[in-house]
């Protein structure tokens, strides 16, 4: 029984507008596409949308790089992302950008009415500050050791291990991304959030959301430490809104990011009559909305943005679906492997609805990550989209079209058969509306494998030689085909394209959910084209090989930061003798060292002033790096590296030969 129509408001998480989608992305949209498309069969009003996340200074910077303006990089990003998410069959119904005027309109809107409330104040913070580059540091443009776990490499916001928040400066040895270098504390004055004063509010939202138990935990531990409150506003330079009424404020990509959302949704209000914007996103409407977000930005779904939403006069999401992240053959994506695959690699090779179907058969509606095991994937997309699924249309409609001008029979020769798979509709429907994809795909699959032994033992290849037995040919092929026909209704929101291509072959205008309990009968189908060809290894082969080649030139994912024996060789270690230590004017932890090697003199530039007097330095022995080519800085140009170690401030430790060791000596 058919549940009343609902209105159904559905987002993705905002693709970053700084580079291309690759698998790990396709996860979220494809699960969140799945989830569309089965509430639209069922004959909900349910509402698509999303944008290109365009702000932030990341996008400034590649922007910068690359000689274009920001505008200009997103709008390049964001056509590539609308193709490529087609080409995946991502139905959005709205797709827009950040950098829009409704983006604007809505986040001034809801910082104003914060603002009224008193949820919004300024004080004075300590930032980070790359000195060699002159700029205010974003949380992710810093790095370093979490300050809870002490898991190393991590960003400036939050730890990808234990997953708790913190700002840059709480990093144990941050480094710039942007430089290489350590940066400084400056203090700047800074717009924040009262986060604080919203964990009651919180608390009964959660309660009402029913999120998942995993997400709920993490929840109660953030609760445990104490919601900080939210700084909200960046310095210049910043590619983003600026704050009303200041000059170089502007307002944090996490702020503005999920504004996106209605954002988007309003400006598809514009162009829908049957759509209202107050309906879905004011209080005191029978609509739902729903995120379905990665575990990495769960804090911002689940903690500051229905807190943002409730004060500021806005509805709170009915629920945020949290997902996994993605493995490939059980290890983190790799560019060397050539398993960190783009989007746009995997469409010059294989049919995405292969990879759509791989992936709900393993989705559930857990935080767990999910691996996409290449062997695996090849074998059982051959096994149930060709083996099963598609085999059972293939066994039956020849001999339709040949021996029977395409007309099925008018009565099913097994009724009791056909209902099995009818009843099993409202079981696979409670899975699909649980996100529980990968059980929905188990029990299509065993319904497939029922069709295919109900074929097997009638044997219509055998009965079609017998002219007394042509009436259960086509009985029997009918019956097959009505199996093949509700098992594809089934898998409609999965491997839509597939589905497309059968209704269309089984000569049907549209499909909705019900229409697999009630078969065709007695109507004219058309000629039997192939649906689906098998994988070849040779094509997983060749992404892999195109996945190498095209990523040579990028930078290296964290799990490839190795280099050879050959490439340590080229280091050229020596003992250089301090002659000369001076404080840098205008930087707090810079001192400049002129270093004799023996046969040179060079100038470097060192971050150990915290930790050392410059007078007691001259004529210590130090390690050098001497072929690190020059590198021009504010101060001066730097002509080598000292090593030191150390976890930073006092305690950084020069790394001094032996006792009489003499300048220009090489370290091996």
């Amino acid at each position: 029984m058919l549940e009343e129509p609902r209105k159904i408001l559905v987002t993705s998480a905002l693709p970053y507008a700084s580079g291309s989608l690759h698998m790990g992305h396709l996860v979220e949209y494809l699960q969140t596409d799945i989830w569309v498309r089965f509430q639209k069969l069922r004959g909900h009003l349910c509402t698509y949308v999303c944008a290109s996340d365009a702000h932030g200074t990341p996008i400034m910077l590649k922007a910068l790089e690359l000689g274009i303006s920001p505008e200009e990089l997103t709008s390049e990003i964001s056509a590539e992302f609308v193709r490529d998410f087609a080409a995946f069959g991502v139905d959005f119904d709205n797709y827009h950008t950040t950098h829009s005027p409704e983006n604007e309109a809505l986040t001034v809107e809801i910082f104003e009415a914060l603002r009224k409330r008193g949820d919004i104040y300024t004080r004075t913070i300590e930032q980070a500050f790359d000195e060699r580059e002159g700029m205010f540091l974003p949380d992710r443009y810093v790095r370093g050791t979490c300050p809870y776990c002490k898991t190393e490499d991590q960003y400036g916001d939050a730890c990808e291990n234990c997953h708790k928040t913190y700002t840059p400066t709480d990093l144990i040895d941050p480094i710039s991304v942007v430089s290489g270098t350590t940066p400084v504390k400056r203090k700047s004055e800074h717009y924040f959030f009262k986060l604080s004063e919203y964990g009651d509010r919180l608390r009964a939202w959660m309660q009402e959301a029913t999120l998942d138990k995993n997400v709920v935990a993490k929840l109660e531990e953030w609760f445990e430490a104490g919601l900080q409150d939210w700084d909200i506003s960046r310095e210049a330079p910043y590619f983003g809104f600026r704050i009303p009424g200041t000059e170089d404020k502007y307002f944090y990509v996490w702020l503005d990011a999920p504004v996106g959302y209605p954002a988007s949704f309003m400006h598809l209000c514009e162009r829908r009559d049957d759509l209202d914007f107050d309906e879905y996103w004011r209080p005191g409407h029978d609509t739902e909305v729903y995120h379905f977000i990665g575990k990495d930005i769960m804090y911002f779904h689940t903690l500051f943005w229905p807190a943002v939403l409730a004060g500021s006069g806005f509805r709170t999401p009915t629920s945020v679906f949290a997902h996994g992240f993605l493995t490939v053959n059980g290890k983190k994506m790799s560019k060397s492997r050539g398993t960190f695959i783009k989007a746009r690699t995997y469409l010059d090779n294989l049919n995405p609805s292969y990879l759509r179907y791989y992936y709900a058969a393993k989705l559930g509606p857990t935080i767990e990550d999910i691996d996409l095991n290449l062997d695996d994937f090849t074998a059982r997309v051959n096994s149930d989209l060709v083996g099963k699924l598609v085999n059972i249309a293939s066994r039956c409609a020849g001999f339709i079209g040949k021996r029977f001008d395409g007309k099925l029979a008018e009565a099913l020769p097994e009724p009791a058969l056909f209902a099995e798979i009818a009843e099993a509709s409202e079981t696979i429907a409670e899975h699909f509306e649980r996100r529980e994809y990968s059980k929905a795909m188990r029990i299509i699959m065993s319904l497939a494998d029922t069709a295919n032994r109900y074929i097997d033992d009638k044997k219509p290849w055998v009965m079609i030689k017998n002219e007394d037995q042509l009436d259960e040919v086509q009985a029997v092929c009918t019956q097959g085909l009505n199996m093949f026909r509700s098992l594809m209704i089934y898998l409609a929101p999965v491997i839509p394209a597939v589905a497309e291509d059968a209704r269309a072959f089984l000569n049907e205008d549209s499909w909705s959910w019900p229409c697999a309990a009630i078969p065709l009968l007695g109507v004219t189908i058309n000629k039997f084209t192939p649906l689906l060809t098998r994988v070849e290894a040779k094509q997983v082969e060749n992404m892999i090989e195109q996945s190498k080649e095209s990523l040579a030139e990028h930078e290296t994912a964290p799990e490839d930061d190795y280099i050879s024996i050959d490439d340590f060789a080229k280091v050229d270690l020596r003992v250089a003798r301090i002659d000369k230590a001076e404080a840098v004017e205008g930087a707090d932890k810079l001192l400049a060292l002129t270093l004799n090697l023996g046969d040179s003199t060079r100038q470097v530039f060192a971050g150990i002033k915290g930790a050392y007097q410059s007078e007691t330095l001259v004529g210590r022995h130090v390690i050098v790096v001497a072929n690190l080519a020059p590198r021009k800085m504010r101060f001066g140009v730097s002509e080598g590296m000292v090593l030191a170690a150390g976890p930073g401030g006092k305690d950084i430790f020069l790394l001094a030969p032996d006792d009489g060791a003499e300048p220009g000596m090489r370290v091996k």
